[in-house]
């Protein structure tokens, strides 16, 4: 609750978010966070969406927030069916890349927060932040929520 009303204070006094400050998952706990996110890359990278089932609840979803060639953004949602049936096997490389992901964790509850590249066949096609939120249970986490941004420009190579 601090901590946005410090960025909702922020964000007045400069009109734009202060630029993320990430911090590497050094620990066992946060290593633990990126397991499922990890799986489902692999899972996306093989086109196999049960490995993506496989690692989230099935009462959550997927949000995208992307960027139009018109320039104006498009929010679309998709409960985890929607989205793995959208995974298909296919000859392209898919491969999404998260840098300096950031990891919070409280109890049983956790977010990573982190900018990412997606590239097919190894040229960069999108890029932009990806905000996940998981769940511990029975000692297993699993992503409940993923949202992200979408854009073609400014990603880097």
């Amino acid at each position: 609750m601090i901590l946005a009303l410090l960025l909702a204070l922020q964000v007045q006094a400069s009109d734009k978010l202060p630029p993320a400050n990430p911090l590497p998952y050094a620990d066992a706990d946060a290593a633990n966070v990126m397991a499922p996110i990890d799986a489902m890359f692999r899972g996306l990278a093989a086109r196999d969406g049960a490995a993506i089932l496989a690692q989230v609840r099935p009462d959550g979803g997927a949000t995208v927030v992307a960027e139009r060639p018109d320039g104006r953004r498009e929010v679309r949602h998709t409960s985890w069916a929607e989205f793995a049936a959208g995974v298909k096997p296919g000859p392209e490389r898919y491969q999404e890349r998260l840098t300096d992901p950031a990891v919070e964790v409280d109890g049983d509850i956790a977010m990573v927060w982190s900018p990412y590249v997606f590239t097919i066949d190894g040229k960069v096609h999108h890029c932009g932040t990806d905000h996940f939120d998981l769940v511990r249970e029975d000692g297993r986490w699993r992503v409940l929520n993923v949202t992200w941004t979408q854009r073609t420009t400014g990603c880097p190579a």
